[in-house]
């Protein structure tokens, strides 16, 4: 499922797909910038996302087989509300 199927099925529901494209936007825009600024994300009966930064770690070139360190990075966790799969 895309963005766009989301502001389809939305579509159905207001008066036109403009508008339920620029309400999907404006909820994925939100949630971008919530997790921007490091707050957890939960939606209800669905899940939470949160932001979290991975740790300095030891990796090696494949090619040239030369060690090196892999700088940390921001990443986004999703863990799934228990009542999901009910």
């Amino acid at each position: 499922m895309t963005k766009n199927d989301i502001a389809t099925s939305l579509a159905k529901m207001l008066s036109s797909k403009k508008e339920a494209d620029a309400a999907v936007n404006k909820v994925f825009e939100d949630i971008s910038n919530a997790l921007k600024n490091g707050e957890k994300v939960v939606v209800t009966g669905f899940g939470s996302f949160n932001m979290f930064e991975t740790r300095t770690k030891n990796g090696r070139n494949p090619k040239t087989g030369e060690k090196l360190l892999i700088a940390p990075m921001k990443k986004i966790r999703f863990k799934q509300s228990k009542d999901f799969f009910e």
